[in-house]
């Protein structure tokens, strides 16, 4: 599962949003400037950073300002970026150490079997005999793996790693995954 940009809304720093609320997902953190012309250096937080553009609009900070690329690229294991309309030293120095967001709708398709994390948040989790265990509440990265954090019915965590031995089937349009319980994973 690629593309672990974070889901943010405007009422939650992290999550999934309430129906019908702007997806904000964090791909960078501006760090501090760099040179006179109102450039900075960012670090990239998404695996897929294609939406890091000349032209492209992102949004900065915690009211979501938006803004628009003028001119990236890499600078060592940072991003060197310029925003139009910010082209002096003084105009950026106030996003130090600020978060760096694109609008969900505007990240780029993954791959075939790759998935957002946010587009998972909310899907039902069924066993191979169609049982429903939960919802997705959260998705943890652990650094082997991902994992499912399911709550069901009655409030329970359950955690499923996201290994092809247990997540069969990923179906967005039903909002559904489909899984194969290993033994253990169920609470007690």
């Amino acid at each position: 599962m690629k593309g672990k940009s974070t889901p943010v809304n405007q009422e939650d720093s992290a999550g999934s949003p309430d129906k019908g609320e702007p997806v904000f997902l964090v791909i960078g953190k501006l760090r501090r400037p760099h040179g006179l012309r109102g450039d900075m250096l960012m670090e990239v937080l998404t695996e897929v950073p294609d939406s890091l553009a000349a032209g492209a609009e992102v949004y900065i900070g915690d009211a979501y300002e938006p803004l628009r690329i003028q001119r990236c690229r890499w600078h060592g294991k940072l991003m060197r970026i310029a925003f139009e309309g910010r082209e002096v030293r003084e105009a950026v120095g106030k996003y130090r150490n600020t978060l760096v967001y694109v609008h969900s709708d505007d990240s780029p398709s993954l791959p075939e079997g790759e998935f957002y994390h946010h587009e998972l948040i909310g899907l039902r989790v069924f066993d191979e005999d169609g049982e429903i265990l939960g919802i997705v509440d959260q998705i943890l990265e652990t650094g082997a793996n991902d994992v499912l954090l399911i709550l069901n019915e009655e409030d329970q965590e359950i955690l499923l790693p996201v290994i092809d031995s247990v997540i069969l089937k990923i179906d967005l349009n039903q909002g559904e995954i489909r899984v194969h319980l290993l033994p253990g994973l169920l609470p007690e």
